[in-house]
């Protein structure tokens, strides 16, 4: 039966990338809507009512940060678990959260090294 048989082109034979697959054109539009995503992103922020003044901060975000992958694991199992502080003080609670992973995870020096 050869009704069903594709005989289409190739990837690269549509104007395709052999490499990535997309088509350079479409590439442009791809850019725009991940930088739009990013953008509507950026606008999101913790409504300062939640946050109280014994909210966890920084030092918490760090301890936070390096157990994160035991709190990880454990939230798989516990709903009760949850593996970042909310509400926490904000953009120090972040910062530390973020050290704590980059320093527990051996930051870009890893692998960078190979």
């Amino acid at each position: 039966m050869t009704a069903f048989r594709f005989t289409g082109p190739r990837v690269g034979d549509r104007g395709r990338s052999p490499d990535t697959g997309v088509s350079p054109a479409l590439r442009p539009r791809l850019f725009a809507v991940a930088g739009a995503a990013l953008a509507l992103a950026a606008c999101a922020q913790q409504s300062a009512a939640t946050v109280a003044p014994q909210a966890p901060g920084f030092w918490w975000g760090l301890l936070h940060g390096f157990i994160f992958p035991f709190a990880f694991i454990g939230s798989l199992f516990d709903p009760k678990i949850a593996v970042y502080a909310v509400p926490n003080s904000g953009t120090w609670y972040d910062f530390g959260f973020f050290v704590g992973v980059i320093i527990l995870g051996g930051g870009g020096a890893r692998g960078a090294r190979r």
